[in-house]
């Protein structure tokens, strides 16, 4: 759809415009960062000491099933289960009840352990530091992402805006502006030929989601705009059918 404009619609505002970067940005990108930062100390907790500890548990069970268990077999089979009972309180380990052979189940309850512990491979416990040190490092470049946004701004002049990358964009170069994205992530899309026609087309972003206030600059932009308008085309409303609006008031 070809667009034509003239400035006279839309009140002169004080020049420049300058959009700063919101607070709601910094906001989630804190979240983020944060998040991110806590997924790596944790995968970092598991390969140092949960993991590990994971593995102890496992041992735990299977010295219970080699030894403990299998010595009081070979009591009982002896008929020696008093010594065996005797012998094993001696060493602090479990004993059963009326002569019958302890269970792991109780054992484990008593130390707040699992019934049924993993045993975790060396692979298992290296890849928990690999996505730790991977985790930890994208959290740190969301961090510099911040740091970097910090005093972006997108500014706006009379006949030109410049985005926050620093490249300029003059009104009248511009022949393209896609607004589909306007309404529901507050994007619009900028083609320009800088330098006049015979240039290379570019893209600029107007994001006034990110940058408080862009909507000024789009504006001033639409105001001096002669080109291609992509906007949202917004479906049209079934129309009721007479018979079933009457047979919706007669139900």
């Amino acid at each position: 759809m070809e667009y034509l404009m003239t400035d006279a619609t839309v009140p002169t505002p004080a020049f420049p415009i300058l959009c700063h970067v919101t607070p709601w940005y910094f906001r989630r990108m804190g979240m983020m960062t944060l998040m991110v930062a806590v997924f790596g100390i944790y995968f970092l907790y598991d390969g140092k000491y949960g993991y590990p500890k994971a593995n102890v548990i496992a041992d735990k069970k299977t010295w219970f099933e080699e030894v403990v268990l299998k010595s009081f077999d070979e009591a009982k089979s002896a008929g020696k289960v008093d010594i065996w009972v005797e012998n094993a309180r001696q060493q602090g380990w479990p004993t059963g009840r009326d002569g019958e052979p302890p269970r792991w189940v109780s054992y484990a309850a008593e130390h707040s352990w699992p019934e049924k512990p993993h045993r975790y491979t060396q692979k298992e416990i290296d890849e928990q530091f690999w996505w730790g040190g991977g985790t930890l490092f994208a959290a740190v470049i969301l961090g510099v992402m911040i740091l970097v946004n910090k005093n972006k701004v997108l500014r706006g002049e009379p006949d030109h805006f410049v985005t926050p990358e620093g490249k300029r964009v003059n009104y009248a170069d511009s022949f393209r502006i896609d607004k589909r994205l306007w309404d529901n992530k507050g994007l619009a899309y900028v083609w320009h030929r800088p330098g006049g026609d015979s240039a290379q087309p570019a893209k600029a972003v107007i994001d006034d989601l990110k940058y408080e206030g862009a909507v000024r600059v789009l504006d001033v932009l639409m105001a001096n705009f002669k080109g291609e308008l992509l906007e949202k085309v917004q479906p049209p409303e079934t129309p009721v059918d007479d018979a079933e609006t009457e047979a919706g008031k007669e139900a």
